[in-house]
């Protein structure tokens, strides 16, 4: 790239030729380029397409801390965007790049936004996404809170645990379905093993999508598996998914399930709500239950 001083040179002649492109990586790696220019431009190996439709608000740039966020509005189709891939959450946290071009020379250029995608809305074959700049990442909540349970997820930093050991995860062909689905092979695992867990699809139009089992019951010879929400993509008879151990982050099931007490996060000591009203006794231990 240039110096940007040719782009400034460029402004000051005060007949410019300027245009905006941008950048869209989604988290499985695939990159799109789209252009407000009427032609197809390229660089950094990425091809900008013209005549998407795509439209950005004006992008504003401040000092400090403060949040940079904007909006891009898009028509679904003839631009590589689907409906589909959208519901599916494919675009979910997307890094987009916002250039300032100059069209007639594209090496003369300038980053104005960097961020991510945020809400999508869809409505009539158009979709509106909210563009968050990086100060965004700053809104959310730090810290450690102090409870019974444990706060990490398990498999994280935190929990330390190793979710690829043999009996805590099985692989198998899936019914079709969005939300409710019945096995035949899966005695092997005690019932509810698989609850508060996460049921990934490995293949299929669904493949990558990501749930967390509400329940996990043995009914009438099968195995029952339902998930808190639907999928956005409904599952073809025989996708193979991963079916991943719960955890509902007690100490008990931490020690006796995962054998991970160590790593464990919580505080189950930690004096109850009622801990103010307590008055000495020499019986009873304080564990942090309810006075009796």
């Amino acid at each position: 790239m240039r110096d940007l001083g040719d782009l400034a040179a460029h402004l000051e002649t005060g007949a410019t030729t300027l245009c905006r492109c941008w950048q869209l990586t989604r988290r499985d790696g695939v990159v799109m380029g789209f252009t407000d220019h009427d032609r197809n431009l390229e660089f950094d190996g990425v091809v900008f397409r013209a005549s998407t439709g795509l439209d950005a608000a004006m992008v504003q740039s401040s000092t400090g801390l403060s949040v940079d966020n904007s909006v891009a509005v898009g028509a679904l189709s003839d631009i590589g965007i689907e409906d589909a891939d959208i519901r599916a959450g494919r675009y979910d946290h997307a890094e987009v790049l916002i250039w300032l071009v100059n069209w007639q020379a594209p090496v003369e250029r300038l980053l104005q936004f960097r961020g991510s995608v945020g809400e999508i809305r869809r409505s009539g074959g158009v979709f509106e996404a909210e563009l968050r700049g990086l100060a965004e990442a700053l809104n959310q909540p730090q810290g450690r809170a102090y409870h019974r349970n444990c706060s990490a997820i398990l498999g994280d930093g935190q929990c330390r645990f190793d979710l690829e050991q043999a009996g805590y995860f099985v692989e198998v062909a899936a019914p079709a379905g969005q939300n409710e689905f019945a096995f035949l092979d899966l005695a092997g695992f005690e019932e509810r093993w698989f609850e508060k867990g996460v049921f990934k699809v490995l293949d299929g139009p669904a493949e990558g999508l990501i749930g967390v089992i509400r329940s996990d019951r043995f009914i009438s010879g099968k195995r029952r598996v339902d998930l808190w929400q639907e999928l956005p993509v409904a599952l073809a008879e025989g996708d193979r998914v991963r079916l991943q151990a719960g955890c509902d982050k007690r100490v008990e099931t931490c020690r006796l399930k995962f054998h991970n007490f160590l790593n464990f996060r919580g505080f189950p000591n930690i004096p109850g709500e009622d801990w103010a009203m307590s008055y000495p006794t020499r019986a009873g231990v304080n564990d942090g239950g309810s006075l009796t």
